[in-house]
């Protein structure tokens, strides 16, 4: 046909990369001994990375690895959202299917948004937006792919990365961080000349640099050496030293132009070389028969690769005539069939991008009308994972605004059920900018129910159009979940600027704008949110039920829970929780419960609250809603902690682990990992806390910058307590940093009490005197009692061992006074925090010069039936150093102390509390071996409440319930509300397991749980 072009232009022999091979076998050698490795490729266009990647493939094969590529693709200049990774899942699928199908079991609905093949057969509905879906999806990913290495080696190749879609990127970014101890191996390429300095690719690869397990290859340009050899291997016989120096001059060592220009010196082209780089790239593909450069043209449109029946249906070649002129562009090396062979590609995409840079504008638009008109005719031509977004870049590139709209609007849809956030909203950033040019007949065929979910159902007719305020809706939450808060920000303004300016009477959706604000205004720090939420509230006033009405009012409550609490959020959250009830609203009615249970003990009544949790953990016992389970197990756990229930906490947080694993965002694991890790903490255990903390630290790998600075406070109290000063002033520093612009007081008290602990011990007892004033200045609202307390206690110990008295400080009794002022003002909920007021008492006597063992006394006392042994034995540290300020007569009492203290401080890793402990004794000439055990107490009787579960306050309405009260009259006698007493009832019933209240009575006099009245 044209003989003369089926010339060789590649060189079969591999020239040179012997360095770069060496490395990529030290990598596969490590992942076969189950190190996880990643490793990216780069080096500018034409330099050799997918000949290199095939080389090592087929080396890791023979190897006995397993191994899977997938290619980035670029249509249109967009990438397809997980393009690369679903082309390489499908690669493991059709070589281990049944492997993989089990290895994905369980979790075959959230993997089929990667691996549609993973889908069941009814193809259920998916659910709409999901706060935690992608980043579960990116857990299950990682789930999967160790599954899959557990018995053999997989190689994974993500080709062309500079084109990956952000969600991609994203994805990797997970896997390369989180894979650890698996027989996995992954690896990318990507163009270097292509990463200019705004490339989004650019992040990436500088946050992969600091990962200890990914390492880099830059591919360089071949040496003269090199070149000779590759000129040697594709010409027919050995090249003159004049032509390797003119194609080395030329080419400047970039094989594939060594290859462009090898082949023009076989078609006879020595000496009319274009000086141009694209007329270099064409110099082949305009050697070519017309029809031949004509399906060139069509493929360079079609996207990094075309299947064959699409090309046939574009092109109106007959069958044969296409593979006629397909085969003359493969055997000019023009074109390439692919892997799965069922489509085309270019061999390099230097020449597809000069194709396609030299149609001319009309011919670009006549290409794409004719693939998207062929995909309309016949959606099986494409994967149905990629039509929908190749219809929406062949639409718009064909300027037809009337179809690109809805095609962009479906291709939203599409990206949002699978997750892909960040290509969903560049989706809908597309159909904002063509909505004007669309004609209006158009966009009145458009529905809401078609394209959005965003904003919750509504009364609207079913005929009712979509218009721009529901496009902003969707924008809104897209560009929110996809991190663009800015975005996400100006869209929900820009939507409450268009209701007005249209004179919109609906104050439901202006209400959930202003909720939406409200968010996107306190994550960028731009305001605290009250200002946009007391607008949203005003605008819900009086308005009937509904389900938009009571998620406002859930985000007030929310508001009011985490900046001051109070009877207002109380009442909201009860209003927001009979709303979502009436309106069928169930997830937003519990979550409304849950903050309602933790506004309630907040404000004091911290059973009835902890009652109202317990309640909703029991109703969702069979629920498979991850988020809501997540949120009540890790509030009931954080709720419990505040009570000074802290082994309740742990048990709490642990089973909350264990129900959701695997079905939420690592940031959601890493609160509850938190909350557990906090309340070892809170119990001493210093060891079973550091490895739940970076367990808490390392999981948070995609969001949060606010829980990684909660995780890196609390490292910073362990480094503190095992006297790791140096390591504290860096947690705090970096915690500082991520709570810049966050006003919660839950965790503003804590950081400022962290800085408070760590200026005492370094001795800078100016700046902890500061440190404390300003806490003391900001106030300790309702639900700050557990970190309160601590820091005030804190504060009176820095006065008492500050250098004052030497100095004569004139503002100290002002600071003490400040001290016992906020201590008279800052709620005392529990017995813990009662524990601690008497510390702050005997701090203050101490920091006046005077010694007051009996104050220390009540303070041991009181600690020593709560879960804290740390903080009681730094109380009989400084109860035994009061005893000893009294009189020789008190030594053998205060020697007992301080054996007792050292023997938990040393036990528990506490160095700087062991070590005080230990100077006051040797001061004192005083041994630290352990006293004599006291004379053991009287066993207390078995106590059958206590085995049967119910907590102090469930055993008072218990005991009511069996001298038949009514929930009034227990309500009445317990000083609670009827309601809380209802839930104390039901819990009752359910730890009892009866059904009535008759036989929980019947059951409490059967196990004498009570002693008689009188």
């Amino acid at each position: 046909m044209l003989g003369g072009v089926q010339t060789q232009s590649f060189s079969p022999v591999f020239i040179g990369r012997d360095t770069e091979l060496t490395r990529l076998a030290s990598a596969l050698a490590a992942a076969h001994n189950g190190e996880s490795q990643a490793v990216l490729i780069g080096g500018e266009a034409g330099v050799g990375k997918t000949r290199l990647t095939e080389e090592f493939l087929a080396a890791a094969r023979t190897a006995g690895a397993v191994t899977a590529l997938g290619a980035c693709v670029e249509i249109g200049a967009e990438g397809l959202p997980f393009a690369p990774v679903s082309g390489a899942l499908r690669d493991l699928y059709r070589q281990l299917g049944p492997e993989l199908t089990a290895a994905a079991a369980g979790q075959q609905a959230e993997l089929a948004r990667l691996l549609p093949e993973l889908a069941s057969p009814d193809g259920s509905a998916r659910e709409a937006y999901d706060e935690d879906g992608r980043a579960r999806l990116f857990e299950l990913t990682v789930r999967l792919l160790e599954r899959l290495g557990e018995n053999r080696t997989v190689v994974v190749v993500v080709e062309d990365l500079h084109w990956a879609d952000r969600s991609t990127r994203e994805l990797l970014a997970y896997l390369f961080r989180s894979l650890q101890r698996c027989r996995v191996l992954l690896a990318a390429t990507y163009r270097a000349d292509d990463i200019h300095r705004r490339h989004p690719l650019r992040p990436f690869l500088a946050e992969t640099d600091r990962l200890r397990r990914v390492e880099r290859l830059e591919l360089s340009r071949f040496t003269r050496a090199e070149v000779r050899s590759q000129l040697t291997a594709i010409l027919p016989d050995a090249p003159d030293e004049s032509v390797v120096d003119k194609v080395f001059e030329r080419s400047d060592g970039n094989p594939f132009f060594v290859e462009e220009l090898a082949c023009s010196l076989g078609l006879g082209c020595a000496t009319g070389l274009s000086d141009s780089l694209r007329d270099l790239l064409l110099v082949r593909v305009e050697a070519l028969p017309e029809d031949a450069q004509r399906v060139a043209k069509f493929v360079a449109e079609g996207g990094s690769t075309v299947e064959y029946r699409l090309l046939a249906a574009v092109t109106g070649l007959c069958e044969d005539d296409l593979l006629d002129v397909l085969r003359t562009a493969v055997g000019a090396n023009i074109l390439l069939p692919t892997d799965s062979g069922e489509g085309y590609r270019f061999r390099h995409s230097l020449v597809r991008e000069a194709v396609g840079d030299d149609l001319l504008p009309g011919e670009r638009s006549r290409i794409n009308r004719r693939y998207a008109e062929a995909v309309e005719a016949d959606p099986s031509l494409v994967p149905a994972d990629e039509r929908a977004v190749r219809l929406a870049n062949y639409w718009y590139a064909a300027h037809d605004t009337g179809r690109a709209l809805p095609a962009a609007l479906s291709a939203a849809v599409e990206a949002r059920h699978r997750h892909a956030y960040a290509e969903q909203y560049r989706l809908l950033e597309r159909a904002l900018e063509l909505w004007e040019d669309v004609p209006a007949d158009v966009r009145a065929e458009l529905r809401p129910t078609d394209y959005t979910e965003a904003y919750p159902p509504c009364d609207c007719p079913s005929d009712q159009p979509l218009d721009l305020v529901d496009l902003l809706a969707e924008i809104t939450v897209a560009a929110r979940l996809s991190g663009e808060e800015e975005r996400s920000y100006t869209m929900a303004k820009r939507a409450l600027r268009l209701m007005e300016r249209l004179g919109s009477h609906d104050p439901l959706r202006a209400a959930w704008f202003w909720a939406q604000r409200a968010y996107a205004a306190e994550n960028l720090g731009r305001s605290d949110g009250w200002e946009e939420l007391a607008r949203a509230r005003e605008l819900v006033r009086g308005l009937p039920p509904s389900a938009t009405h009571a998620e406002v009012l859930v985000r007030i409550a929310g508001w009011i829970m985490v900046h001051k609490s109070g009877a207002e959020g109380t009442a909201i959250a009860g209003q927001a929780a009979e709303l979502a009830k009436t309106s069928g609203a169930r997830d937003t009615e519990l979550h409304a419960r849950i903050t309602l249970g933790l506004l309630q003990a907040d404000a004091g009544d911290v059973d009835g609250g902890i009652a109202v949790v317990e309640e909703v953990r029991r109703q969702i016992a069979d629920w498979g809603a991850p988020r809501l389970i997540s949120r009540t197990y890790g509030n009931l756990s954080s709720v419990l902690e505040s009570a000074g229930r802290s082994c309740e906490a742990v048990r709490v947080s642990r089973e909350g682990q264990e129900r959701v694993a695997g079905h939420v965002a690592n940031a959601t694991n890493s609160w509850l990992l938190a909350n557990e890790a906090e309340s070892l903490l809170m119990q001493g255990r210093l060891r079973e806390a550091e490895p739940k903390l970076a367990a808490a630290r390392r999981a948070q790998t995609v969001e949060g910058n606010v829980l990684c600075a909660g995780v890196e406070m609390f490292q910073g109290f362990l480094a503190l307590a095992v006297g790791d000063t140096e390591t504290a002033e860096k947690r705090l520093a970096f915690a500082t940093e991520g709570l810049r612009f966050d006003t919660q007081p839950q965790h503003q008290i804590p950081l400022r009490g962290l800085g408070l602990r760590l200026a005492a011990a370094q001795g800078r007892y100016e700046e902890a005197r500061h440190r404390l004033l300003a806490a003391i200045d900001a106030g300790f609202p309702n639900g700050t009692a557990r970190y309160a307390w601590p820091l005030l206690a804190d504060g009176a110990a820095a006065e008492a061992d500050g250098p004052w008295p030497l100095t004569g400080d004139p503002a100290r009794g002002h600071v003490l006074e400040r001290i016992r002022a906020a201590a008279r003002e800052t709620a005392r909920p529990s017995p813990v925090h009662k524990a601690y007021a008497l510390r702050v008492e005997a701090e203050l006597a101490r920091a006046e010069g005077r010694h007051e063992p009996e104050l220390w006394a009540a303070a041991e006392a009181a600690f020593a039936v709560e879960e804290r042994p740390l903080e009681l034995a730094s109380v009989r540290y400084r109860h035994a150093e009061a005893l000893l300020g009294r009189g020789p007569d008190t030594r053998e009492a205060a020697g007992a102390l301080l054996a007792l203290a050292h023997e938990v401080a040393t036990a528990l890793g506490a160095k700087p509390l062991a070590a005080d402990v230990a100077a006051l004794a040797a001061r004192a000439r005083l041994p630290l071996d352990a006293p004599a055990a006291p004379a053991p107490a009287p066993a207390e009787p078995a106590d059958p409440a206590g085995a049967l579960g119910l907590t102090a306050r469930e055993r008072d309405v218990l005991r009511l319930v069996a001298d038949g009260r009514t929930n009034r009259q227990i309500a009445e006698e317990l000083f609670i509300s009827p309601k809380t007493a209802s839930v104390h009832v039901s819990n009752i019933l359910a730890k009892l397991a009866v059904a009535t209240r008759g036989e929980a009575a019947a059951l409490a006099h059967r196990l004498h749980l009570f002693a008689p009245a009188g």
